[in-house]
């Protein structure tokens, strides 16, 4: 048990060892050999601004249709996030390394990596309001109006990502800052829901951010996006109750962020014209689509068991898919190392690892994104990777209902031998 076994002991010259009874987690032995945290260097460091510059990729298309007058331009985002990304991650693979235990620190108290999700808040509103002030002065064809609005649909949804990383912190400024880049494409409730509701969930049947095999991400969308507005209200009425006060309270953290989106898109309706109408919905539904796309990748047909006394198991991070893939972690503050970031949630993302044996996607999110659009291409990637994971039980399984018959037909018996000769099918 990762979580469960950890004890943290300063010795007299102030280096830190970590006791753990785990194999999968450094040992005293081998953290002695570990470099000192002094002389320990984040070769990543400066490549981390990639993730930065990443939201304004509208902004930089636009220039380049400026200058160039070539429309395709105005779908920048797409061609590079469902093809340029998944091919640089082929072409340059993972990167396995961790910083030292005893390094970990010293990142976490470094400046430089939180400053940087701080820069990127603005450039998403950048984009939101350059984009719409396009639309609404230049002659565009429907293709580019909807080549535009699907790209700025991508990076404001990963304005998720942004709000993912800062509103897992405890500082007030920080998750006032969560909800300012929520705001930007109305998914204030992720705010709620993901910290309080799907981390305590994750790979259960309570928890509608988690996919089930066999499950189309269009089906899942169906009950992941309504069922995590839904647990987002519940949990703050809930916490508001308890305070004595009403759920339509300014203090309720669902609506704080809602607020901020209507008067965000009122604004841009003012200003913009009645072309707004649609240009805010097609972009704000894909960006909801981004995050249905996350969660539905991260956490494919796992399974927590379930004990003798009801509850389920303790998560670790093999209750979530890793992916170590280089280009597309730089671009999303090392989301995809989200077995670590569910173990450890405040945990961040400079100082997020690898485990040996986690449960890996075979390319990073654009990938698994673009594979996920088409379901007998997903299954085919994922579902034996599953059934490798349960060590072919199916009963550890989240199977989508009506499924169980047919993955029983296609992966016959549960013994290691079956397994084996249906991954290779």
């Amino acid at each position: 048990m990762f979580a469960q076994c950890r004890k943290m002991i300063k010795l007299k010259n102030n280096k830190v060892i970590l006791m753990s009874m785990s194999e999968n987690v450094l040992t005293t032995e081998s953290l002695q050999r570990d470099p000192d945290a002094e002389g320990y260097v984040d070769r990543k460091r400066h490549l981390w601004v990639l993730s930065v510059l990443w939201p304004a990729t509208p902004l930089i298309g636009l220039y380049l249709v400026s200058q160039t007058g070539w429309s395709i331009w105005y779908g920048l985002v797409l061609i590079l996030w469902y093809g340029a990304v998944p091919l640089i991650d082929a072409m340059f693979g993972e990167d396995f390394s961790n910083p030292p235990e005893s390094a970990v620190p010293r990142l976490e108290q470094d400046r430089y990596y939180r400053v940087l999700t701080y820069f990127t808040v603005p450039i998403h509103y950048a984009a939101l309001i350059v984009s719409a002030w396009w639309v609404s002065t230049q002659p565009m064809s429907v293709f580019e109006f909807l080549a535009l609005a699907l790209s700025l649909g991508i990076v404001n949804g990963l304005a998720l990502n942004t709000g993912h990383e800062l509103g897992h912190k405890k500082e007030t400024f920080d998750r006032w800052m969560a909800k300012l880049v929520l705001a930007v494409v109305g998914y204030g409730h992720f705010f709620i829901e993901h910290n309080k509701g799907h981390h305590r969930d994750v790979a259960t049947p309570m928890d509608p951010a988690t996919s089930r095999m066999g499950e189309s991400i269009y089906s899942f969308s169906l009950r992941e996006i309504p069922g995590a507005f839904k647990r987002a209200w519940d949990l703050e009425e809930q916490r508001l109750s308890r305070c004595g006060k009403s759920v339509w309270s300014l203090e309720n953290e669902v609506l704080q962020p809602m607020i901020l989106t209507a008067l965000l898109y009122a604004g841009l309706l003012a200003f913009f014209g009645p072309l707004m109408l649609i240009f805010l919905p097609i972009q704000m539904a894909f960006g909801w689509w981004q995050l249905t796309s996350a969660n539905y990748i991260e956490h494919y047909g796992l399974l927590r068991e379930k004990m003798s006394d009801g509850r389920y198991e303790r998560q670790q991070p093999h209750h979530s898919w890793n992916s170590n893939h280089i280009m597309s972690n730089l671009i999303l503050f090392h989301l995809q190392r989200h077995s670590d970031h569910h173990a450890h949630p405040t945990r961040s993302y400079q100082s997020l690892r690898d485990f040996k044996d986690l449960p890996s996607l075979p390319s990073g999110y654009p990938g698994m994104f673009l594979a996920a659009m088409f379901p007998s291409w997903f299954r085919s990637i994922m579902d034996h990777r599953v059934l490798d994971w349960a060590k072919g039980d199916l009963d550890k399984i989240q199977i989508q209902p009506g499924k169980r018959e047919f993955y029983e037909r296609k992966f016959g018996g549960t013994d290691s031998e079956s397994v084996d000769t249906a991954a290779s099918k």
